[in-house]
């Protein structure tokens, strides 16, 4: 449990002072140091700004990139829809983007249920949508610059008859 509190202070200010953070948590600094150093040794912490690969910890994250197809408003363009779409605290990332459609929002939740119900209860739902394709992340093999599944190297000696 201390560890997935550590993560997610780590992942809103990866320059947190470990005496703060210490104290936030009601633990010992050497305690947090000793922790953060062991997830930076298994990978779970996977560069700073912090860089979580959830996959290798206890804790249940689905991330999908939704298209969003809308109307744009009368002289607001899409600055009116994209902000009702970003004040949703499920939403990551809200982006306009070129193509068949205008938005890319970015959605995190705990299960494909929980993401597909936002999408069509409170995304869809909204009067200038008009449609939207929904993308859920399997696997992800780099984030933000650092590759996450490294293949391991064959250390094994050629042998020839």
């Amino acid at each position: 449990m201390m560890r997935e509190q550590i993560l997610t202070f780590l992942e809103r200010n990866s320059r947190i002072d470990l005496k703060e953070l210490a104290i936030l948590l009601g633990s010992d600094e050497a305690v947090i140091a000793n922790e953060i150093q062991q997830m930076e040794k298994e990978g779970i912490i996977c560069g700073y700004h912090t860089l979580i690969d959830w996959d290798k910890t206890s804790s249940d994250k689905v991330t999908a990139l939704i298209e969003v197809r809308v109307t744009p408003q009368r002289g607001q363009g899409f600055d009116s829809i994209a902000e009702r779409i970003y004040n949703y605290p499920e939403v990551q990332s809200v982006y306009l983007i070129s193509g068949g459609y205008d938005l890319l929002v970015i959605l995190e939740g705990k299960t494909l249920k929980e993401v597909s119900g936002f999408v069509s209860d409170k995304l869809s739902t909204l009067e200038s949508v008009l449609s939207t394709a929904t993308h859920f992340i399997l696997k992800k093999y780099k984030d933000d610059g650092i590759i996450l599944s490294k293949k391991n190297k064959d250390e094994r000696m050629l042998v020839t008859p």
